[in-house]
């Protein structure tokens, strides 16, 4: 597993203290300059599809799982894992000191067109849709959004990610 990077989502965390630990994996769905978003109608950041591995699951089915439940679309293919980004956070589990998620991401290939998503209570309430969004605009509507109230708590990570596929992939 390549670390390609790691966030800090708050100040004085104590990455060495007793931790809960997430698994995620992410969609990496090209179009030429155009990706496979999830969008989020009532905030309007865009994110990668994917989402957290349930425990005795694969990496390949998870991911598999959360594309066709976010976004309502087969995969036909799942790639090389181009590498995973770590986040620190708080935890909110009163026994615990840390939150640490580590999401992968995958180059994939999608089949058809989209159908009925599957959505959890909080993907309804903020409004997740699967676009095409050229990788320039996704990257700018998300940093729009860095400086609001309350910004998602991904909103960072996705940023990375999409400069880093646009560094590697376009330049």
């Amino acid at each position: 597993m390549k670390i390609l990077t790691e966030i800090h989502r708050s100040e004085g965390i104590n990455i060495h203290g007793k931790t809960i630990y997430r698994t995620a994996v992410r969609g990496v769905i090209l179009r030429e300059r155009d990706l496979l978003m999830v969008l989020s109608s009532a905030v309007g950041d865009y994110k990668f599809p994917g989402g957290g591995v349930d425990e005795g699951e694969s990496y390949e089915h998870a991911l598999r799982r959360e594309v066709q439940e976010e976004c309502g679309v087969l995969l036909k293919q799942v790639g090389d894992e181009i590498g995973a980004v770590l986040e620190y956070n708080f935890s909110k589990e009163p026994d615990y000191d840390l939150f640490k998620m580590t999401s992968h991401y995958y180059y994939c290939a999608v089949q058809g067109d989209f159908g009925a998503q599957k959505l959890d209570d909080y993907e309804r309430e903020l409004g997740f849709m699967p676009v095409w969004i050229d990788i320039d605009q996704a990257v700018q509507e998300n940093k729009r959004l860095l400086n609001a109230l309350t910004p998602p708590a991904w909103l960072r990570r996705e940023i990375y990610m999409l400069e880093y596929l646009k560094k590697n992939l376009f330049n």
